[in-house]
């Protein structure tokens, strides 16, 4: 187990590099210069000059990038021009409002997902089922802004029922308005939902066929039993993995979704920073949300191990 972690944490690390490296040169491709969306549209040829020396921003991009590396290496992740603030500074204001929506919207998705998963795999090949699969490829399929969107559009605009912005402030503020998060933690949760029931359904009809099954039933066992002691368990599992594999998905539309609400998260800092061409804060939160999937993959799957003894890791 500590081989395998240790190789996970090595892969972890290249694609960490891998994320920095492409947003970097992304980041220095847009069109635009960060003095001109600092300075002021009105700026001259020479303090863009003055500004690019001062920041570096006139040498080649490979030693722009090598720079940045040995200062994130030491723990600088830079500073936001634009903000007035370092870039880890404003991670952390923004990044516990995004672990609140993250969180809530996967709890969401599970409680729904469970239930519904069950009831396809009881009622297989029947009405309900084939309207629950409906549903969920049309929620799985939809843009998570258009969702969101149509959210605000139906449930606040015209019903009234939950205010269209998120609310504003730091994690206390936002806890203390739960009406302000349902439609921003809906709209992240219902692709979720769909992907995991699917999953579910699968894997509970999968262990349905199982010969344990059979045995059981032979046994005298009422369908009750064998369905919530016996496959449910084992049908479960996967979710784990699933969990892992979702979260690159669930921290993209969530950057989306704080967009769209205007929450206020590291998507929304993200949106603004791209807008204003604040390169060292689209780096700081790239290199975040990278290191979380990578972290949530390793757990995930430790996890996973750890729930089934019989999983076990060999070097290859």
């Amino acid at each position: 187990m500590i081989g395998y972690t240790v190789r996970r944490l090595g892969q972890g690390f290249v694609v960490v590099v891998i994320v920095s490296f492409l947003t970097f040169i992304e980041a220095h491709l847009l069109p635009g210069n960060p003095a001109r969306a600092i300075l002021g549209p009105h700026v001259s040829n020479a303090q863009i000059t003055a500004f690019d020396r001062a920041n570096g921003y006139n040498r080649p991009l490979l030693v722009q990038y090598l720079e940045y590396i040995d200062r994130l290496v030491h723990g600088n992740l830079g500073f936001s021009y634009q903000q007035n603030q370092s870039v880890a500074a404003l991670l952390g204001e923004r990044l516990p409002a995004t672990v609140i929506l993250v969180g809530l919207s996967v709890a969401v998705a599970l409680l729904a997902a469970i239930p519904l998963a069950v009831l396809q795999a009881v009622r297989r090949n029947r009405p309900v089922d084939y309207a629950l699969t409906g549903a969920s490829f049309a929620f799985y399929s939809m843009p998570t802004f258009w969702l969101g969107l149509m959210l605000i559009m139906l449930l606040a605009v015209k019903a009234h029922v939950f205010p269209a912005v998120a609310p504003e402030g730091g994690p206390a503020q936002i806890l203390e308005d739960p009406a302000g998060l349902v439609l921003p933690v809906l709209t992240l949760a219902l692709g979720s939902i769909a992907a995991f029931s699917r999953y579910l359904r699968s894997s509970l009809l999968d262990n349905l066929a199982e010969d344990f099954v059979r045995t059981a039933r032979a046994k005298g066992a009422s369908n009750r039993i064998v369905l919530y002691r016996h496959v449910f368990r084992n049908a479960l599992l996967p979710i784990i993995t699933l969990l892992g594999l979702s979260l690159p998905g669930i921290l993209s539309g969530a950057l989306i979704t704080e967009s769209v609400f205007n929450y206020p998260g590291m998507g929304l800092l993200y949106w603004n920073s791209a807008l204003s061409q604040d390169y060292p804060v689209l780096l700081g939160v790239t290199i975040v949300v990278a290191l979380g999937t990578v972290v949530g993959s390793l757990i995930a799957d430790l996890l996973y191990a750890a729930a089934d003894p019989r999983i076990r890791y060999r070097r290859q």
